[in-house]
């Protein structure tokens, strides 16, 4: 394949981002992690590529994306089901497409789940920052969401590996469940909400986004009055904001928050949130039981 292929946004959807794994050991400079929402989903389309696992793709939300080429590349969409067509002739999603140069790629609108993963053989080749090619939405870092006209670089092609036919992935949950290690700040709250954390049942709120799950349903109790100092955040913290309604903290979270976190969501059920849409039911798995004072 020639050197110096692009592609071109024709339509970049609601929001369209540029995302690999995210930037890694900067919290402590109060940098975000960012990086894929879905990285089994990321994963997936840079192996139907022949990529390594972390190469930068883009990341849509819920509406697709529209791109020319601009030499000929290989390419493949993984994550949230979707049509997918090459000059307007259907091609197959979750499998490595061929795109001609000058043609117009469109990946149309998810029809389950969230975010959709659009890999490209070589890598989306923006320059990074702080080590990733992310596009963080809470502190700006990286590049910004597409927009119509934006021409994207793509990286050398990798070497010639064997491809997979089909990397299976897990459909867009129906209904979510996640898992929760309670603490540190679980003492802050009544032992009868934190029990019924296991038995009441939320919806995700439509005010979700990269930063936060954002959840609809009964608020959890405060037993301690008043706010801790900021504290730092971790991945999958789940924080208890005034109001009540947990919020699951995702890639874009802020490095530390004031709010108690009554515990904490493994990384691997964060997948699965990632493609909840507005009003899948949810509901927390507690794990076990960890309190810590002071």
């Amino acid at each position: 394949m020639p050197a110096g292929r692009e592609l071109l946004v024709v339509r970049p959807g609601p929001l369209t981002t540029v995302q690999d794994l995210g930037r890694r050991g900067v919290a402590h400079l109060g940098v975000p992690r960012a990086g894929a929402l879905d990285e089994p989903a990321l994963h997936a389309a840079n192996r139907l590529v022949g990529n390594e696992p972390g190469t930068a793709a883009l990341e849509t939300t819920l509406g697709g994306v529209a791109l020319r080429a601009h030499g000929p590349v290989v390419v493949a969409v993984t994550g949230a089901p979707s049509a997918v067509r090459v000059n307007g002739r259907t091609a197959a999603w979750g499998a490595a497409v061929a795109v001609p140069d000058g043609a117009l790629l469109e990946v149309g609108a998810a029809t389950h789940g969230v975010r959709g993963y659009l890999a490209v053989a070589g890598g989306i080749a923006v320059p990074p920052v702080l080590g990733s090619r992310s596009a963080d939405l809470l502190s700006g870092l990286g590049p910004a969401p597409l927009a119509a006209g934006d021409v994207l670089p793509v990286g050398p092609p990798p070497p010639l590996r064997p491809a997979p036919d089909l990397v299976p992935l897990p459909a867009p949950p129906t209904e979510l469940v996640l898992r929760l290690r309670l603490g540190p700040r679980t003492d802050w709250f009544a032992p009868q909400s934190v029990a019924r954390l296991a038995r009441d049942h939320y919806r995700v709120a439509p005010a979700s986004n990269r930063i936060a799950l954002r959840t609809e349903g009964p608020p959890v109790g405060r037993a301690v009055g008043g706010e801790l100092p900021s504290e730092g955040m971790v991945l999958g913290a789940v924080q208890i904001p005034p109001d009540g309604r947990p919020v699951v903290f995702l890639a874009d979270h802020p490095t530390t928050g004031g709010y108690p976190v009554v515990g904490v969501v493994p990384p691997a059920d964060l997948a699965a949130a990632a493609q909840a849409r507005p009003g899948t039911p949810l509901r927390f798995v507690v794990l076990r039981f960890v309190a810590l004072r002071g």
